[in-house]
């Protein structure tokens, strides 16, 4: 049996299986980046798939803090629709 890689969400502090939650990636070029495939280089955060928890990372500026650097809107808005479509 595999072992399945665990990660915690920055906003709520649970851990979850990798595949569960999204990375949000601050690249060497100080640009903020959802990496869907988990392999971009840079700095990593995850944030779990729930419109809740994205409010919550909004509100509280947790993504800010994880990351290091300030979060455009359009990252907020390209994770809502992700969220959604799932």
């Amino acid at each position: 049996m595999r072992k399945i890689p665990m990660r915690k969400c920055v906003v709520t502090q649970e851990r979850f299986p990798k595949k569960d939650l999204i990375r949000v990636v601050r690249t060497p070029e100080k640009t903020v980046e959802i990496d869907l495939t988990g392999k971009k280089n840079g700095h990593g955060a995850y944030i779990s798939k729930s419109l809740d928890t994205l409010a919550l990372a909004k509100k509280n500026k947790a993504l800010q803090r994880a990351l290091e650097i300030e979060i455009p809107e359009e990252v907020y808005q390209e994770l809502e629709s992700i969220i959604t479509n799932e």
